[in-house]
């Protein structure tokens, strides 16, 4: 079968392979992708920027797809179920976080797309458990955002809470700060959305999305907007999206007293110069998010079935296997909202 793969580590070292089809055994389901979204983690893992992955390795993780095989112990899918997966593939299974069912806390899980082959192929093996069912009245391309949306459920819902009276601000308008805010939307909350000059088509977005407000960080002031919108307190809920240093400095004194920051953005480098000042003096419970679990995933698919999060809207252009690399580039390029490649 084919399969885009990570040859070794570095720049690129990524090709198109013809590889054995995966075979089940035990409690595993082989799923023939339909669509793989491009995650930044793959471009990041593309310019060799992630030490993460295994090489080589098949990646993507980001899928929606169909159980073509099921193995002797699988008992809850069946042929011709449509499913999406977990990234958790293999945990230790008897640390407190495994215990606890936080499988993205485990010292020793391994991820789909990451040390075990992915999405980006024509089959891929998931663990039963990590196995979910696609909602009757979800296309699978909206499916294929089931695991970034579950990253922002775990965000808002899970590390944090959003109330109806909350004014949220949502730094970065990429594809993670737009399924967030529909997550903060869904709760009845205001949401504030902040972006650069080259973000417009993605702000724009945002508007359509039912974002309330959105700011062009470098045209207009910001802290005056968010202010004025909460009657000089700052913003009960910050999420970053951006994973940018400059963005999180600018957001934490808009930050209101005794509020939420909830770090989601990844940054480029390990240590970062911040404003500990307005965490101290403010009171702001400073959150990280990694990811998600396996009820940040009900709570996607619950979204995505009723209605309240449109991932049709926002996913721009569709690839096919073969011209993986145009899609890539075409996310690299920057002009894109999301991106999928469509398995044959």
């Amino acid at each position: 079968m084919k399969a885009v793969r990570k040859i070794a580590p570095g720049y690129d070292n990524m090709k198109l392979e013809e590889v054995p089809e995966p075979e089940v055994s035990g409690d595993l389901v082989k799923i023939k992708p339909e669509f793989t979204g491009i995650c930044g983690s793959d471009i990041h893992t593309f310019k060799g920027e992630y030490k993460n992955p295994t090489t080589p390795v098949t990646l993507g993780h980001e899928f929606s797809g169909t159980v073509v095989e099921v193995g002797p112990e699988v008992t809850e899918y069946k042929v011709g179920d449509r499913v999406v997966s977990e990234t958790t593939f293999t945990t230790c299974g008897v640390c407190r976080y495994c215990q606890q069912k936080d499988y993205n806390l485990c010292s020793y899980r391994k991820g789909i797309g990451t040390q075990q082959d992915g999405s980006y192929a024509e089959y891929l093996l998931a663990r039963e458990e990590s196995v979910h069912l696609i909602p009757e009245n979800v296309t699978f391309e909206a499916a294929a955002l089931t695991e970034p949306l579950a990253c922002c459920t775990h965000a808002a819902l899970e590390k944090t809470t959003i109330e109806s009276s909350d004014t949220v601000l949502i730094i970065g308008p990429g594809p993670i700060g737009l399924l967030l805010a529909q997550v903060v939307k869904a709760q009845g909350a205001k949401v504030i959305m902040s972006g650069i000059t080259q973000d417009r088509p993605r702000l724009d977005l945002g508007k359509e999305l039912g974002v309330d407000i959105v700011v062009d960080s470098l045209k207009e002031d910001l802290a005056a907007i968010v202010m004025e919108e909460t009657d000089g307190y700052g913003a009960d809920k910050v999420f970053d999206c951006s994973g940018a240093a400059v963005a999180v400095n600018q957001a934490l004194p808009l930050t209101a007293k005794k509020g939420t920051f909830v770090q989601v953005g990844i940054f480029a480098e390990k240590l970062n110069k911040f404003d500990q000042e307005s965490i101290i003096q403010r009171e702001i419970q400073y959150v990280g998010s990694r990811s998600q679990k396996p009820s940040s995933w009900d709570l996607a698919l619950d979204l995505l079935s009723k209605g309240k999060v449109d991932a049709d809207k926002m996913i721009t252009k569709e690839y096919d296997l073969d011209h993986w690399r145009e899609a890539f580039e075409a996310v690299m390029a920057g002009n894109e909202i999301k991106v999928l490649v469509k398995s044959e």
